[in-house]
């Protein structure tokens, strides 16, 4: 071998070892190979020295990567991070696991009575003469936080579309409280911010909570163009419009109206697989002379657990079902977005959610 052959050698041999020092350094500092691609990367966190992005915000901030769209399409509103149905499933189960706050068998007696099929749903016929309620322990679980801050908020709302809402600032300020009461301070709520968080759908607490008062708070018109109704309304106090109640699909406003006098149960076409609390019962019923052929509910549950599992199934299969799994259980959220106005960049108010009865 001639030196000038040796030298060439030691010439390429010292730029492969150059190279692959670079490779190294780069892969250090958060670089690799595939840094320009989205392939493994979808729904990462934020890295700074990335060149582009695989992450819900990497639209907004128009840093993706070019391969993003393609790699990175998703059902949930994160627009970009994929979440699987098994890992709904599975922060499901925690959540469900995690409802402290939910009724015991000692606090919580229902008497079902009639069970008709799904055909017979629209009979409006008065099938159980007994309420659906038997017992309740209002003074342990009302005391709760959680269930004070959404007693709070029932009262505060026209039920017949077509009436403008509009809430003094003590009203505004329970919205916050129930907000803060149900995702900040309890553990399930937390859970659920974490999850969320760590698959880059919020980059801070206060963003997840700002967010849930928007979709959930935030007003829009369902009748007359005036903001007469929110995803709250709808869902967790019910409303009435064309002669018919709407939405109502918590069970601590039903115990509270049945109570009143204001409420007659009928019967119901679905009773869930539960044998304790919570379980689900699709509801046939008639609210001061307005009937509502199916209200299906989770019955038992803390106030949180439901505004959890309806956020979380709303935030990633939005307009869609979403099947989580209790105890074992499977149960199946429907949601539905509001597509006539919309919120923040060109987010999505909540128009409904609620248990899909087989």
């Amino acid at each position: 071998m001639t030196h000038g052959t040796e030298a060439g050698c030691c010439c390429a041999k010292m730029k492969v070892i150059v190279v692959l020092a670079l490779c190294v350094t780069l892969f250090c500092q958060g670089y690799s190979i595939g840094a320009m691609s989205c392939k493994g990367r979808c729904g990462e966190k934020y890295n700074s020295q990335n060149e582009c992005h695989c992450n819900s915000k990497c639209t907004q901030y128009k840093n993706c990567c070019s391969d993003y769209a393609d790699l990175c399409n998703s059902d949930g509103a994160g627009g970009g991070t994929v979440i699987t149905d098994a890992e709904i499933k599975a922060v499901s189960e925690t959540l469900y696991t995690l409802d402290s706050n939910k009724a015991t068998a000692s606090q919580l007696n229902i008497d079902p009575q009639a069970l008709v099929s799904n055909s017979q749903t629209n009979s409006q016929t008065d099938l159980s003469s007994r309420p659906l309620f038997r017992y309740l322990d209002e003074k342990d679980l009302f005391s709760r936080p959680t269930y004070a801050a959404l007693l709070a908020l029932l009262d505060n709302y026209h039920r017949i579309t077509g009436q403008a809402e509009d809430f003094n600032p003590q009203q505004l300020a329970e919205q916050e409280t129930f907000i803060r009461e149900t995702m900040s301070n309890t553990k399930l709520g937390r859970e659920l911010f974490a999850f969320l968080y760590s698959k880059g759908l919020y980059a801070s607490e206060e963003e997840f909570l700002q967010d849930l008062k928007m979709m959930w708070f935030g007003l829009y018109s369902r009748s007359n163009n005036k903001n007469d109704s929110s995803g709250f309304e709808h869902v967790f106090a019910g409303e009435v419009k064309g002669g018919k109640v709407s939405g109502f699909h918590n069970w601590i406003q039903f115990y509270l109206l049945e109570k009143k006098g204001q409420l007659n149960y009928y019967s119901h076409n679905f009773n869930g697989p539960w044998t304790t609390y919570p379980d689900v019962l699709g509801m046939q019923f008639i609210w001061d002379g307005y009937f509502k052929q199916v209200g299906s509910s989770v019955i038992g549950s803390s106030p949180e657990f439901d505004f959890a599992i309806y956020s979380l199934c709303y935030i990633t299969r939005p307009g869609k079902q979403c099947r989580l799994s209790l105890g074992g259980n499977q149960l199946i959220i429907q949601t539905y977005t509001w597509d006539k106005s919309f919120y923040g960049d060109g987010k999505k108010f909540i128009a409904s959610a609620y248990p899909a009865t087989p």
